[in-house]
């Protein structure tokens, strides 16, 4: 019988702590100055033009829109599927899935440029539109996940935990598959328009967000010099390559069928061949640093004992997903339009002419500000509510601890 759980407050009162809060102030600070210097000039300023509507921003808030929803699935292993050595995760998983959704909106709201047009969009809906619908799904996200985490914090509400965290499993799916389903809805662009686009996007937020997680919960022990064992980093991490895994065979099939039909030919070769920077990014970055070599590390003797090696791997999944996020939303739109098909079409309106974009500084230092907000939230809500427990150790974590050391003792006396 595992031990009883207790959850505290960080301290909070250390130079490191003001240290790392006043850093992570001034990111957001540069990332509002950032926004407020694009709006005023307007987005000429930017990498952005009439072909790329979508720029580096938009990879930020989508990565933490998608990785908002992976975030909860470690509160959803434990309530919804039961597994009760992932039930001293669930505060944190549900802390962080509300803070880089919080994250991912800000810069999306920024971005627009008027952020002022949001209010038409909540006030005046079109459902035969995607975004009309996301609107319902990302707000409803967080009133689920703040209800759910009440549950489980609050002794009284424990027993309707089960069901907040089957409510909140089955909202995230919901709003991951709206997401993915913004681009799969899109068939005037041949990077689009694929039914597969919805679950790529679930997965894909599985494994960016366990990945963020892992980070941030390696972090939180160390910093606080608090007890982690090894028992719930390596279920953890066998659970990230298992997901690492699932977005590599996704994409797999996706590059599959779009080589299937003819008419995705063209973007296929743009992207495995001749994209340039994009082409790069897919081999190099995504497939090879994003997936191939965080499995070796996760799974080879050498490597998948170590918490370095695993905090690095976690960190190369990111890294991949940034990437791969890019490779969809600015590779999708810097592929021309086909606007007839079989022909080849040429005017001064760069029909046919695959379109340049570069990140500007600002659109970086906005992304980098929205990813300072998710972390501030997290900051403050270990600081003020009870999201840690004092200890994870494997007496706490692992089923299996009392068994096997009942074991061993039994095996000393009878020796």
């Amino acid at each position: 019988m595992k031990q009883q759980i207790h959850y505290r407050e960080i301290d909070g009162r250390s130079p490191g702590f003001f240290a790392l809060l006043g850093l992570i102030g001034a990111l957001i600070l540069v990332g509002l100055g950032a926004a407020y210097y694009m709006e005023h000039n307007g987005h000429y300023v930017t990498g952005m033009t009439n072909q790329i509507v979508w720029g580096t921003p938009h990879v930020f808030a989508v990565f933490l829109i998608v990785a908002a929803s992976g975030a909860l699935n470690v509160a959803s292993i434990s309530s919804v599927f039961g597994k009760t050595a992932y039930k001293p995760l669930a505060r944190l998983s549900g802390l962080l899935a509300i803070a880089l959704l919080v994250g991912g909106l800000a810069v999306l709201v920024l971005d627009l440029g008027r952020p002022d047009r949001l209010i038409v969009a909540m006030t005046k809906y079109n459902f035969k539109s995607i975004f009309a619908w996301n609107i319902f799904l990302y707000t409803g996200f967080m009133v689920i996940v703040a209800v759910y985490m009440w549950f489980l914090m609050e002794r009284k509400m424990n027993r309707f935990s089960k069901v907040g965290g089957l409510t909140a499993f089955i909202w995230r799916i919901m709003l991951t598959t709206g997401t993915g389903s913004i681009f799969g809805f899109l068939v005037a662009r041949q990077a689009y328009d694929a039914a597969l686009m919805a679950p790529m996007f679930v997965i894909m937020s599985f494994s960016y967000g366990l990945a963020i997680y892992l980070l941030v919960l390696m972090a939180a022990y160390k910093w606080t010099n608090r007890p982690l064992g090894d028992a719930i980093i390596f279920r953890l991490k066998n659970l990230l390559g298992v997901f690492i895994a699932s977005v590599l065979y996704f994409v797999v099939v996706y590059h599959l069928t779009n080589l299937y039909m003819t008419e995705h030919h063209s973007y296929e070769r743009f992207v495995l061949m001749d994209g340039g920077v994009y082409t790069q990014l897919f081999w190099v970055v995504q497939i090879l640093l994003g997936s191939l070599l965080p499995l070796l590390l996760l799974y080879l003797p050498a490597t998948g004992k170590s918490r370095t090696w695993i905090g690095i791997s976690a960190a190369l999944v990111i890294i991949g997903g940034m990437a791969q996020i890019y490779i969809i939303i600015i590779g999708g739109q810097a592929f021309p339009l086909v606007l007839f098909p079989g022909m080849e079409v040429s005017s001064s309106f760069y029909d046919g002419v695959v379109s340049h974009y570069a990140p500007s500084l600002p659109e970086i230092l906005l992304g980098i500000g929205g990813t300072a907000i998710a972390a501030i939230i997290v900051l403050l809500g270990v600081r003020v509510l009870r999201f840690l427990p004092v200890s994870l150790e494997d007496k706490y974590t692992d089923p299996h601890h009392e068994t096997t050391g009942t074991a061993a003792q039994a095996s000393e006396a009878t020796a």
